[in-house]
């Protein structure tokens, strides 16, 4: 783990860029609480790094439990900080738009502790299993394990498609391995097992008995309202945004003539015209610097 540096945070000045390139009103209610808490603790840390990330030896061992809530919510750098809430934002669109913000919002305090937990877990079952005591000090911190479980959840709701590892086409029922396998490849530093432990979660909510749990715990949030009021479209310039529209044409009168709109999204799916959006806006940041694109910005390029 990389202490903060200090000076100018281009990786922040990246992402408040992103977030004002899509728009603030364009980002549903939770995303954008989830991007402004983070960023919010990344300028105000409730405490230093080494005191806020998770490790077995700190959060079992010496019952600092209060680890769990600060880890996810704390980065170690601007550029931590920037690829995570940059792979948030278009997530967070997509799927609380698909969920519903209340569903959405208990997913995400979900994921975040379990995660933590189950990183916990798998820390101290491999310090037992290879009798290194050296895996319970392992320290973790950022929110990556939980991007990890809402890709997992994301791939699930888009099965049969495809995305780009690296250059190649891998399905999207195994992205996510194949993704775990190539970050550590390009930035070894990283947690293995903290994004491992996110897979894991994602894969009990989506195949397990985690789902069936939440709903059982409370009957207040359902799970599939739609983000109302408004359709994400992408045209021709790389502009992205989004339009109001009225699923049953103007405020209550339905509307049964049908619209093209391959105007305005060139015939792409919504997710394609998100992640095409991105991505040009992620190269005209980078392009407008003058600075060269790092090995891991190529790489979250291809797949974010």
């Amino acid at each position: 783990m990389h202490r903060r540096s200090r000076g100018v945070n281009i990786g922040l000045l990246l992402l408040l860029s992103q977030i004002f390139q899509v728009g603030i009103n364009n980002v549903p209610p939770v995303t954008l609480a989830t991007l402004a808490l983070n960023i919010w603790f990344f300028l105000n840390p409730l405490k230093p790094l080494l005191s806020s990330c998770l490790s077995v030896e700190k959060c079992y061992q010496q019952k600092d439990w209060q680890r769990l809530l600060l880890s996810p919510i704390h980065h170690a750098d601007d550029w931590h900080l920037y690829f995570n809430m940059a792979s948030m934002l278009w997530k967070g669109i997509h799927l609380e738009r698909r969920l519903g913000s209340r569903w959405f919002a208990y997913i995400i305090v979900t994921f975040s502790l379990l995660t933590g937990v189950v990183y916990l877990f798998l820390e101290f079952a491999l310090a037992e299993f290879l009798n290194e005591p050296d895996f319970k000090r392992n320290c973790a911190i950022g929110f990556s394990g939980v991007l990890f479980a809402l890709k997992v959840l994301n791939n699930h709701c888009c099965p049969g498609g495809f995305v780009n590892v690296l250059g190649f086409p891998v399905s999207n029922r195994f992205a996510c391995w194949v993704e775990l396998l190539a970050i550590h490849f390009i930035s070894p530093g990283t947690s293995f097992a903290g994004h491992l432990a996110g897979i894991l979660v994602g894969l009990m909510y989506t195949h397990g008995p985690l789902k069936k749990i939440m709903e059982s715990c409370t009957g207040i949030f359902p799970s599939n309202i739609d983000y109302p009021g408004q359709q994400y479209y992408f045209n021709s310039s790389g502009y992205s945004g989004y339009q109001d529209y009225y699923p049953y044409g103007g405020r209550g009168a339905y509307e049964d003539v049908p619209r093209n709109y391959d105007m305005y999204t060139a015939g792409l799916s919504e997710e394609e015209q998100l992640e095409r959006a991105l991505r040009a806006s992620l190269l005209d940041q980078a392009h407008g610097l003058s600075m060269p694109l790092s090995p891991v910005l190529h790489y979250f390029l291809e797949f974010v």
